[in-house]
């Protein structure tokens, strides 16, 4: 998590000009991690971190797809793509050539929950770059013919979507499991709505950033006075905003269902699943080892039991995003259509098998080890430790909350888990894509297989 505390060189809020001051409240220091609030409400962690002289800085807004209106629904993407062309005195192609001439990354895009920023630059450039993160989302362009290249981008990514089977499967179970709720379309949007949404719907967003929530992380070798470089630009006001709060979101739908779509291919792809918690709640941990048993790895019991002993998977592996409602939980398998029907009964068998049995004591400590293993290999980079605290955070939950996951974890049994898989994952939904003999052996199976009379 935390390394060693940032420079010594770094004014405080006390000594810092007034215009820059953190807010009124002191900064916090705990375990080599400082935490600060900016001028405007928005709290900002510090991780100073030693190593090559990088520094990536990832600001999380708590709002994303899930909360586009009905009739705007592509509108938090659409802004997400319009921010990075032109913000303060910075033209689109201005913009590009300071980040781009200095060997940078800077990147906005929109998911179910949150809009997220992202800078990744040479320590010595912190000067030049970090100050355009708030400049972003306080003062962007939004440039009509920028808009217009924007909004046909998305629309032409949802039309090839529509090409790929894969992706059809996904987008028929999303509605299954969330209906036309706040998690039931793509973050890129509806087509339809998308197409109609213009400048006035991007500025009215643009107002309402931060309204939720936000909250900005630093991780490298920071540079000195942070908080003067973020505010820098905004004529010595704020970004209002504040710390995200926990509250609940999203919710799915919680009823078993079929959903098929013919495609004239010779793969047949299958999508089991169901909605579950959200990030932190009583028995997502449960279900975290749960998913590292059934999908990390070629040793994970999906990865054996369909590809390695009965052959029938092209592609076979777990979905279960974080998220702040109910998140999906899912198995998704891509086999031969002439293979439909054992493909269909053994990837049913698989999740009955949660459902009837807990997992080994063997299989246990295999998926502790894999957990561990997932969380380790997550915080190798200052972007990747970035990101994983800008989420929790995000989230409303701690800044320790995955090294306190990580204790939790061993204590918990095989029953644990079995009784976590008994809770949420009762009633499944089956997306089906693929020829239609396929589908009809496939349909078959699912109207007589003990899970679906369960």
């Amino acid at each position: 998590m935390g390394r060693s505390a940032p420079r010594a060189g770094a004014r405080s809020a006390a000594s810092a000009p007034a215009s820059f001051r953190t807010g009124g409240r002191p900064s916090v220091k705990t375990g080599g991690v400082e935490q600060r609030e900016l001028e405007g409400g928005c709290p900002l962690w510090l991780l100073d971190r030693p190593g090559p002289a990088i520094l990536s800085a990832k600001l999380w807004i708590r709002g994303g797809s899930a909360a586009d209106p009905t009739g705007q629904r592509g509108r938090s993407q659409l802004l997400a793509g319009v921010l990075s062309r032109g913000c303060g005195r910075l033209s689109g192609e201005a913009l590009a050539d300071l980040v781009e001439g200095r060997g940078a990354g800077l990147r906005c895009e929109a998911a179910e929950d949150g809009t997220l920023i992202s800078l990744k630059c040479a320590s010595d450039d912190a000067t030049l770059l970090l100050p355009l993160i708030l400049q972003m989302v306080s003062s962007p362009w939004l440039v009509e013919d920028q808009i217009t290249l924007e909004r046909q981008l998305n629309l032409q990514t949802l039309q090839r979507q529509k090409e790929d089977p894969f992706q059809v499967a996904h987008d028929q179970l999303r509605h299954q499991l969330y209906g036309d709720g706040p998690y039931g379309h793509d973050p890129l949007g509806v087509e339809a709505e998308l197409a109609q949404l213009g400048r006035e719907e991007l500025q009215q967003c643009t107002q309402e950033l931060g309204q939720g929530g936000a909250v900005l992380v630093l991780a490298g070798q920071l540079p000195e006075q942070p908080e003067r470089l973020l505010l820098e630009g905004l004529g010595g006001q704020g970004w209002s905003t504040q710390a995200p709060v926990r509250h609940p979101g999203a919710p799915g739908l919680k009823q078993r269902s079929l959903a098929s779509k013919l495609d004239d291919t010779e793969q047949l792809v299958l999508m089991l699943g169901t909605t579950t918690g959200p990030l932190g709640s009583e028995q997502a941990l449960a279900l975290r080892l749960l998913h590292c048993h059934l999908g990390i790895g070629m040793s994970s019991r999906l990865f054996v039991a369909l590809r390695e002993e009965h052959g029938l998977a092209y592609d076979v592996g777990v979905h279960y995003p974080a998220r702040l409602g109910d998140a999906p939980f899912v198995f998704h398998l891509s086999s031969s259509s002439d293979r439909a029907k054992e493909a269909s009964q053994e990837l049913l068998n698989e999740w009955l098998r949660l459902l009837e049995e807990p997992i080994s004591e063997e299989q246990l400590q295999l998926a502790k080890a894999k957990f561990r293993g997932q969380e380790a290999l997550g915080r190798q980079t200052c972007s990747q430790i970035a990101d994983r605290h800008a989420l929790v955070l995000g989230h409303g939950l701690p800044f320790d909350f995955a090294d306190r996951c990580l204790i939790e974890a061993e204590s918990l049994t095989a029953n644990d888990l079995h009784q976590a898989a008994k809770a949420l994952l009762q009633q499944p939904c089956l997306s089906l894509c693929g020829p239609d003999d396929a589908i009809k052996v496939a349909e078959t199976v699912w109207n007589q297989h003990p899970l679906n009379r369960a």
